[in-house]
């Protein structure tokens, strides 16, 4: 009889361990991925909710397209604009509760801002029509600005979220005349050095990889190559600005992962890819690290006009950088 009971307990114990076990196992399951300050999701038109997978992986930016559509809206999504499928309902409401509900940020170990990039996209190019829609995406951030990167009277204060402009629609006059604005225009390499547009217009230069390089992953880099790569990002941080890189090559994980790898190693700041699991997963075993970029300098105060956007063809710790 003792010998029973005693087995009885032990085996009540092994249960208990188990049980214990498993509970420990689900709460790591769900604890929070941290945050990835170099990684950068790309979106395609056909993906209607991409919000919750970028924030659960940990990806710190998000390009989404969207095009003009009723009511001054801006709408995701192939098709017809559908009710509901908008940028304000899917992605900025969501975004900004997250960083409300979590004191100004998105995630405990948050160092860099959010950067959302809004991608105008579609045939429509009608200038009145994107100057109401731009004019919509600023009230609806003008929302949320205590959370977002700002630029007042030339004085450039990053936020938890940094919202840029790219596409079909050409923003920079159009926001060098506000005094108060909560969104930046994307620039290119071509713009270092410029007066035209400086850091706290165009904090962020975004290419595309094989605008200027041949390479895809599959054989190493050549030194050409590489030795263009580093100098132009060092380039564009001498010139206070970070990086972005987008259109990678779409082979094999294993080439991805090489062109991932030189990306890091050059210290470019913004991994822009579609294949959201596969550079999460690398980004946390070889995340990029840069020092700090140099104090931004303070731009003049733009013209206090509404210029109207002009239609081009489709083309840190928080506190310190946007």
């Amino acid at each position: 009889m003792t010998n029973d009971v005693a087995a009885l307990l032990g085996g009540l114990a092994g249960v208990a361990g188990a049980a214990g076990a498993a509970t420990v196992g689900a709460a790591v399951a769900r604890r929070p991925r941290a945050y990835l300050p170099a990684g950068h999701a790309l979106v395609g038109n056909q993906v209607i909710d991409p919000l919750p997978d970028v924030l659960r992986r940990g990806l710190a930016g998000l390009t989404v397209p969207v095009r003009p559509g009723p009511h001054g809206e801006l709408f995701m999504g192939p098709g017809t604009p559908q009710p509901g499928r908008t940028l304000r309902r899917l992605v900025l409401s969501p975004l900004f509760a997250r960083a409300h509900a979590r004191g100004g940020r998105l995630c405990r170990d948050q160092r860099v801002p959010f950067r959302l990039v809004v991608e105008f996209t579609g045939p429509n190019r009608d200038a009145d029509t994107l100057l109401r829609a731009y004019r919509m995406l600023d009230q609806q951030l003008r929302d949320h600005a205590p959370l977002l990167s700002r630029c007042i009277d030339g004085r450039l204060d990053p936020g938890a979220v940094t919202v840029v402009i790219t596409g079909i629609v050409d923003v920079r006059e159009l926001l060098g005349g506000q005094r108060r604005r909560y969104a930046f225009a994307d620039g290119t390499f071509d713009d270092l050095g410029t007066a035209s547009a400086p850091p706290t217009l165009v904090p962020m230069v975004s290419e595309a990889w094989n605008r200027r390089f041949g390479w895809d992953g599959r054989e190493p880099i050549s030194a050409e190559e590489r030795h263009l790569l580093h100098a132009m990002v060092r380039s564009a941080h001498e010139d206070g600005r970070t990086v972005r890189f987008s259109g990678l090559p779409e082979g094999a994980r294993r080439a991805r992962r090489a062109v991932w790898a030189e990306l890091g190693a050059a210290g470019v700041d913004v991994i822009a890819d579609a294949d959201q699991a596969g550079l999460a997963r690398h980004l946390r075993r070889h995340p990029v690290t840069r020092p700090a970029p140099p104090r931004l300098p303070s731009a003049p105060a733009g013209r206090r006009h509404t210029p109207t956007p002009r239609p081009t063809a489709p083309r840190p710790d928080i506190a310190q950088t946007v």
